[in-house]
Order: structure tokens, then sequence, then C-alpha cells
């Protein structure tokens, strides 16, 4: 069985005939528990297959009428930039980590470096480090921290490169025991629109049940709202406090939720924590900048998600007034598939981008954003 994401009604989400690579694909979905086949550490790992980094560019601009953004192939792949044509950035990137680092080397004992951006990993967190060889600490210990050195840092070799398309070969993990191809592709019928497909594949000689993880950084202040059911359920809010953070702020009015940017108590410095949330639809809206972006994806029911994840998380450290204010994750995991050895899964998110020149009210951007979905075809 192929699997790809079921048939869209959405006239747009079709934009461009992706070809990809490789893709003799086959998983089974699973209803989100722990697999026998992963209950103990497997020597069976293929070796990195890394290219050497000045074999690969460092950026890569890509553009249409209506969206530019920046992918850096050195980085694994990792999205630097999205806007309107000349407008600012509405992602956050780790300039000073870029400028520290600029070609990390992966390695089984690294630790994240902060350079931010939109990345891929693969879920669930808690099954990170589990199930390989390359580091026994951080097996015995089940770290849910660094993210998989791999994925992160590696070079990712070029496939096929135009103005408006770029496919990517990452490495072959010995952490997470899976290769991702990316391919990110601006459709000339929907300038404004840019398509992101991941192809995840299993590179062991055993099954691997993994989920493929979007997560794109914003800035805090970016007003986001996500589509959940009417009394609010689906929801998680964890409020990570301490350490001079508050809780976080939320509401769900009219079927959408959203993080209220309220000021934190005196004495504190911000707000800190995670949200898990089951969607109504599958889209995130942002307004930042003057602009408004919509994450669309395939939305999936709740048994096809991972239970440790949400399929819509979103994460934020946020600290007013400071130099750095932090953050906010936008997170989108895929369906928890088992993947026999040689077998493949793919993903998809669209990212479509619009001018936005009215006040930073609810009122105003939920009207926009009601127009923007119904141009976009997005239910």
């Amino acid at each position: 069985m192929r699997a790809v994401p079921r048939p869209s009604r959405r006239p747009w989400a079709r934009l461009s005939s992706l070809a990809l690579p490789c893709v003799v694909l086959s998983c089974t979905v699973l209803p989100g528990i722990g697999l026998a086949a992963q209950s103990t550490p497997r020597a069976a790992t293929a070796a990195p297959s890394e290219v050497a980094a000045a074999a690969v560019p460092r950026s890569v601009r890509l553009q249409g009428a209506g969206v530019e953004l920046e992918i850096a192939p050195r980085l694994g792949g990792r999205v630097l930039h999205l806007s309107l044509p000349g407008e600012p950035n509405l992602i956050k990137a780790g300039t000073a980590a870029l400028a520290a680092q600029p070609e990390p080397k992966p390695s089984a004992t690294g630790e994240n470096i902060p350079y931010l951006g939109h990345e891929v990993w693969v879920g669930p967190q808690g099954d990170w480090w589990r199930f390989q060889t390359v580091n026994a600490a951080r097996r015995k210990a089940a770290a849910q921290w660094p993210p998989d050195p791999w994925l992160a840092h590696a070079p990712a070799r070029v496939v096929e490169q135009d103005e408006a398309r770029l496919v990517l070969e990452g490495a072959a993990s010995p952490v997470s025991g899976v290769q991702l191809l990316q391919t990110f592709a601006i459709s000339p019928q929907r300038p404004d629109t840019v398509e992101l497909a991941v192809e995840m594949r299993n590179v062991r000689k055993e099954p691997v049940a993994r989920d493929i993880w979007f997560n794109t950084r914003v800035h805090p202040q970016t007003r986001i709202y996500v589509p959940v059911a009417p009394d609010g359920s689906g929801v998680r809010v964890r409020s990570d406090t301490g350490e001079g953070y508050d809780g976080l702020v939320s509401s769900t009015a009219d079927g959408l939720f959203s993080l209220e940017p309220l000021p934190p108590a005196e004495g504190l410095q911000g707000r800190r924590g995670k949200v898990f949330i089951q969607p109504r639809a599958g889209w995130i809206a942002g307004f930042a900048a003057g602009q408004a972006f919509l994450i669309h994806f395939e939305h999936e029911p709740a048994e096809r998600i991972h239970p440790d994840q949400g399929q819509v998380e979103l994460y934020l450290d946020w600290k007013p007034g400071q130099d750095d204010p932090g953050l906010m994750e936008l997170e989108v995991h895929g369906p928890y598939a088992t993947l026999a050895p040689g077998e493949s899964t793919i993903a998809h998110e669209w990212w479509v981008v619009r001018r936005y020149e009215g006040p930073d009210r609810r009122d105003a951007q939920l009207a926009f954003l009601q127009r923007m979905l119904d141009e976009a075809g997005v239910e």
C-alpha cells in the first residue's frame, strides 16, 4: 500500500507533479502504541550516506510572483526565510548560530545548535534516542533531547533544482534509522504558494516506527490561529513555569485556538509552554510583519497520531522586551507509521503568504483569514 495523503477536494492541493525519486512506498499506520519490533536496540543500522559540504550549495532561493523562500542544503534542507517578495522574514532564524557554526558536522554526541528556521524531525520525541547503538548513554536515558544530529546538521545532496523547485536527499541517519527526501516547489498556477513534500525511508534491516514532524519557528509575537472543536476539546495546554516564566494564556473563542500575548506577572520574564491539539481542520494561520500566512496539511484522525503528540503542537518561549524575545514553534505531525526495510511514507505541507494591512485585532484578522481560506480552497 502506498502511504500517501488521502485525495483532497481542494483545487490547489495538486500544485505540482512532484515526481519524487524512489517512490516505491509502503507503510502500515498504527493506532499509536509501542512496537515490539523496536523493543530492543538494533545493531544493523545503515551507515550515514553523507556528502561533502563543499559539494552542496550553502543556500538556495526559490521565488514566485507571490512568495520567496531560502533553503540551506548544508543544514539538512532547513528553511531560513519565507515571505512575500522583498518583505520581512516570517521565519525565526538563529542568525548567531549560523554565523558561529556555519558548517557543523553531525556527531552521535552532538548537541542541538539553535539554527531554528523550519526543519523536519521524526516523532515521537520519546523514541528519539531509544532505538540506536551509536550513543549508549542517550539510549539508556531514553533522552528526549537533542534532535537527531544527522537530520539536523548533515548536508543534503541536491537531486533537482531550478528557479521554483528544489529536491534534496538527506543523510541516512544511524540515530533514527531513516533518510529524508525533501521537495520544495512553487507552482506557476499558484505563485503565492509553496508545496513541501517529505519522503521518509527506512534504511535499517528491520522495521522502524516513526512519524514525519514539520517544525516551523516564527517570531513569538506572531498571532496564530488553529481550528479546534467548538467546545475547546482536543486541546491540552502545558505551562512550563519556573525559571522566571509565567504560564500560557489561551483562547478557543469562535472555534479557533490562539495564544494571548498578555504580559507576564510582575517579576517574571516571560511566558513558556506547549500546546497539543487535535485540530478540527488541517491548517494553521499566522499574522506578522504586515503579512498573513497559512500552513495547510492533510487533516488526520486522532488515532493515526502517536498518543504522546498532537497533530498540531505549539511551543512558545516568549520574553517580551529583551534583545532576543524568544520564539514560537508551529509543529505538524504526520501519521505514526511502521516501515519495513526500504519502505517509505510521505507527508505534505502547503504554505500560502498574503499581504495584510489591517489592524492587529482578532476580529479584523479573522475576517481576512476567512477570505484567504476561501480563495485558497481550504476548508
